[in-house]
């Protein structure tokens, strides 16, 4: 847990936010500042900075368990009729604004390609 961390504050809901979906690994909640009809994100309890990070400890089933849950929510949401996106930003180059490793699932309009 880093007490300076935006989403560790979710996770340990000192700020309050409605979750979509939760377990013993894994968060799942809409984004405040939605790029799309349907943005959600899809957060490890435990905190890494990115998924390289996540990958060096060893933890590639935690990675597993964030795509089946951003599967998951996106079908609870409806969007895997039409089709959605799921989005890693890694570090400043790729994107990345809150360094607490998290799952954009974009969805409910057509996204068009490139992102960007």
């Amino acid at each position: 847990m880093n007490s300076d961390c935006v989403f560790c504050k979710i996770v340990s809901r000192s700020i309050p936010a409605p979750l979509l979906y939760e377990d013993e690994q894994v968060v799942a909640f809409r984004d405040i500042s939605p790029q799309a009809p349907a943005h959600l994100l899809v957060i490890p309890r435990q905190h890494f900075v990115d998924l390289p990070s996540l990958i060096a400890a060893g933890e590639e089933a935690l990675a597993g368990r964030l795509l089946k849950v951003a599967t998951q929510v996106a079908r609870e949401q409806g969007l895997v009729e039409s089709g959605f996106r799921t989005v890693i930003n890694t570090g400043e180059h790729g994107g990345q604004s809150v360094f607490h490793l998290h799952v954009h699932v974009l969805g409910g309009r057509h996204l068009a390609w490139p992102p960007g």
